[in-house]
């Protein structure tokens, strides 16, 4: 598993070292873009329109935020360097504990599994299974790739795990989704009401992650899988950057030979000799 972080915990005045491995494997089935006629794929290029050379190369490229409409601040790299070296968070203290049910779902963004570095075995058994007994759940902030986190710690299984959490200011209230019905003006009866619980009662199930499956990839995986042994497939010739540029020599060379021969004086003994490839 890559190690995603690797630093301190600690709860009071007790310290584990931790490494971080994400939890989530991406399962994404990736395509790619190919012109249909010659099968090369498609390269996205970055360019500024309007500018006399608008192709783009990886130097001229500067990070700027947008304050008003055409009106930017810009930030060098050696200033988010700087500001990223100031806020890293290389050890991280559990600022409190909390239950997990008083965290609406909506704030949880991503899981990453904490394992002990040597040595800590026994301090990250002893934060599991105070975790385990009391039902609750740490918070703690900590940096990961380029940004501060504020994320959780809880027990998994035999593992703690740490999933981040979005900050209050990222999450949008229910006041601003358009036309939401208020109680008051939708009329429900109470048949309906008991008809509808009794149906959800009835589908209540215990939750089984290994009973739901991406169907659209699967199909997707099928389609690929059939393709290939039914051998409908295609392919272009591959030809090296060297043997392109040999045939492109080559056919200049045969061009200025065929040119110097209206231009050359005849030679009693030999003719041009033309080159091929």
């Amino acid at each position: 598993m890559h190690t995603v972080w690797k630093g301190n915990l600690s709860f009071g005045l007790v310290n584990i070292g931790v490494k971080l491995h994400s939890a989530i494997e991406e399962k994404d089935v990736k395509l790619i873009s190919l012109h249909k006629d010659c099968l090369v794929p498609i390269q996205h290029e970055k360019i500024a329109p309007g500018c006399d050379d608008d192709r783009i190369e990886a130097n001229d490229i500067i990070k700027a935020y947008e304050y008003r409409p055409n009106e930017y601040v810009l930030i060098s790299n050696e200033e988010l360097e700087a500001l990223k070296k100031a806020y890293e968070v290389k050890s991280v203290t559990i600022i409190s504990f909390v239950q997990l049910e008083e965290i609406d779902p909506v704030y949880f963004d991503r899981s990453y599994f904490l394992s002990p570095t040597g040595g800590s075995e026994k301090a990250y058994v002893l934060l599991r299974q105070a975790l385990e007994r009391t039902g609750k759940i740490g918070i703690v902030s900590i940096s990961l790739r380029s940004r501060q986190h504020l994320a959780v710690i809880r027990a998994h299984e035999r593992c703690l795990i740490l999933e981040t959490i979005h900050y209050p200011d990222e999450v949008r209230t229910v006041d601003m989704v358009p036309n939401i019905p208020a109680d008051d003006q939708i009329t429900i009866q109470t048949k309906e009401l008991i008809a509808a619980t009794t149906l959800i009662n009835q589908l209540t199930v215990p939750f089984v992650p290994a009973d739901y499956t991406d169907q659209y990839r699967t199909a997707l995986l099928d389609l690929i899988e059939s393709k290939i042994e039914q051998h409908d497939v295609q392919s272009k010739p591959i030809l090296s950057p060297t043997s392109e540029r040999i045939a492109t020599i080559i056919e200049a060379l045969n061009a200025s030979i065929e040119q110097t021969k209206s231009t050359a004086k005849p030679k009693p003994v030999h003719k041009p000799t033309q080159v091929t490839s």
